[in-house]
Order: structure tokens, then sequence, then C-alpha cells
């Protein structure tokens, strides 16, 4: 039928959009696994015929995350120049724990904005760390030039995450669901080693 859509071609329209709304929202609020997101068009992307689907995802999956932390900081920015400070401020306190905000000072002091590219890929470590950058006051164009970089790398992880996924199997589902495994697996991996040194250290007192 003349005018009609290719498969692919709609998989496109709709996908790309999907993308970068999911990424961005979970960049401003932690309800959507966006590594998964990422990993699971990727594998999508492998399996199609349209040149540069690739790197269609990896541009979107960058810019959206780039983005949503830009959104997410000046937002913040708000609170802290703000007397009574703001509710998004307050959400990014919750969810960094006392200690790893303790650790992300230590390390933004030490490294600079550079700690920004190693929170991105290290999973529940962009929070601490940004709010390590709000509480140092930086200024959003340093954040925004240290994020960029960050974003690209935490994009390109979790596609080449979806393309180990995706090469597996024939079938694009098949491939989904090895990278969305993945995914959680190296996702829950620190928070593993993080309750074992905690048993550890329990253990060695008690000893």
């Amino acid at each position: 039928m003349v005018g009609q859509l290719p498969p692919e071609s709609t998989q496109q329209a709709v996908g790309y959009p999907s993308l970068f709304l999911l990424v961005a929202l979970g960049a401003l609020v932690p309800v959507v696994p966006t590594g998964a997101v990422v990993s699971s068009a990727a594998v999508v992307a492998l399996h199609q015929t349209v040149p540069m689907s690739l790197l269609f995802v990896f541009l979107v999956a960058a810019l959206a995350a780039f983005l949503g932390d830009v959104s997410l900081y000046w937002l913040g920015q708000r609170g802290v120049g703000s007397k009574n400070g703001s509710k998004w401020l307050e959400r990014l306190r919750e969810r960094a724990a006392p200690d790893r905000l303790a650790r992300a000072q230590r390390a933004l002091d030490e490294h600079g904005s550079a700690v920004l590219v190693l929170s991105r890929l290290i999973p529940a470590g962009r929070t601490p760390v940004m709010l390590a950058c709000l509480l140092a006051r930086m200024p959003l164009a340093r954040f925004a030039r240290a994020d960029a970089p960050a974003c690209l790398a935490w994009a390109a992880t979790y596609q080449l995450i979806g393309i180990l996924g995706g090469s597996l199997f024939d079938e694009p589902w098949e491939g989904v669901v090895a990278a969305v495994a993945l995914t959680v697996v190296i996702s829950g991996l620190p928070m593993l080693w993080r309750r074992v040194r905690r048993r550890g250290s329990s253990g060695g007192q008690h000893a």
C-alpha cells in the first residue's frame, strides 16, 4: 500500500521519542530503569536493517540523560539558593545515604568534576555525586561540561550490554531478556558487595 510505513520505520518513529522520554524521566525521577531501557533499545536496533540505528540509539540516550541531569541539577540549585529549600533537593538528600554522600564529597575534593564520569557508570552513584556538587555550589555550566562526557560513557556502556545480549540470540525478544538480565546483575553487584563488606565488618567486631 502506497504511503504505508515499513515496520522498522514505524518502530523508529515510536521508539526514539519513547527512548528519549523514558531516559530523561529516569534522570529526573528514579522510577525508570534507564540502563535496561537503553540496552533493550540497542538490542532492537541491532536486529534492524536501517542504517545507523545503533548510532541513533546512542545519541538519543546520551542527549536525554544529559538534559535530564542538567534539569535536575538546575532544580536542585534553586533549592540550595532558597531559604525554604525545594522538594527536588530534599529528594536528592533522601536518595543519597550519608556515608555515600561523604565519600562523594571526598572524591569531588580530590578529583574535581571528573568524578562525574565514574559516578554515571556506578549504579546509584550519580545521586550522591550530584548532591555533593550542589552542596559545593558548583556552577551549572561547569557541571554540564563534566556531565556531557559522563552521559556519553553511560550510553555507550549500556548500549554495549545490549549489543552483547542481542548478539547471543536470533530473536530480538530473547536478546532483550538477556540484556535486561545483564543490566540487573551489573546494577545489583555494588549493593551485594556492600552487604558482604558490612557483614564481614560486623562479624569481625563480634569475633
